[in-house]
């Protein structure tokens, strides 16, 4: 198939093209800490070319929407207007229910990535049900360890070289290759995941419960939470089975709790 066919829009929550469907409204661009307002611009065009659902910018350093909308062009002026500007990484990601980080570093702590291609295959089931991010970092050193606690996978975009790629540039790859991705026949169904406001919830409550047990260091509990978070990111795990998980948490809290309530009756029963 020409991957380079004229593409004919048609109305719908997702785009229909020549036997391809991926609902690009559940997929959103997050742009964190970006510096300079002309890749905001560039993004924005990149959302409107490919249809995606929205543009969210996180802690930005330089928003100057004179110049955000110069790059942008009057086409994509509405992408620009309808754009999302949060303040915090973890409360801009919360509505998400699975989140994937961009890289170009590729070490010991950044496993399990994917190229853009492979990437947007797998996401052709899951943005029938869930809200979708591709997180991308500031120009100047991209996504740090701790941003990616959040993503459930992550993305690499291969070169011949000189592995870092201009943020608009990488922005209009991702873009792209979601339009383009995954057929209409034979997709799989996929459930709606939990989302990054419902994980933290439960990060949370297991990092106190696994300290309170002796489990985790407390002197550095986030340390050994990041695997515990690498584990279940990796599951995707649905809103009901982080309700369970959760409800398990509770009943350990109850069942230490009585135990020492029972001792200190014991203590002062024997006294």
């Amino acid at each position: 198939m020409d991957r380079f066919a004229p593409f004919i829009p048609v109305e719908s929550p997702g785009v229909f093209w020549r036997g391809f469907y991926m609902n690009l409204k559940n997929i959103s661009i997050v742009l964190h800490r970006t510096r300079y307002p002309e890749n905001i611009g560039a993004a924005a065009r990149a959302v409107c070319n490919m249809g995606l659902g929205q543009l969210v910018v996180v802690d930005p350093k330089n928003c100057d929407l004179t110049k955000v909308l110069k790059m942008a062009t009057h086409v994509a002026s509405e992408v620009v207007e309808e754009m999302e500007i949060c303040a915090d990484i973890k409360e801009a990601l919360a509505p998400y229910n699975y989140v994937v980080g961009t890289t170009a570093r590729l070490g010991s702590k950044r496993q399990g990535f994917s190229s853009p291609s492979k990437l947007a295959e797998k996401l052709v089931a899951l943005s029938d049900n869930n809200r979708i991010a591709i997180l991308f970092g500031p120009e100047d050193r991209g996504l740090s360890n701790t941003d990616l606690r959040y993503c459930h996978a992550l993305v690499n975009i291969p070169t011949a070289g000189f592995s870092s790629v201009n943020l608009a540039q990488a922005v209009m790859i991702v873009c792209y290759e979601m339009f383009i991705a995954g057929r209409e026949e034979g997709r799989e169904f996929s459930p709606r995941l939990a989302s990054r406001h419902e994980l933290d919830g439960m990060y949370d409550q297991l990092k106190d419960i696994l300290v309170r047990i002796g489990y985790i260091n407390p002197d550095n509990p986030d340390y050994w939470m990041n695997k515990v978070r690498y584990f279940f990111n990796r599951l995707k795990l649905q809103a009901r089975e982080v309700s369970i998980i959760r409800g398990i948490c509770r009943q350990v809290d109850w069942y230490g709790n009585k135990r020492y309530d029972d001792g200190l009756k014991k203590e002062k029963k024997d006294s």
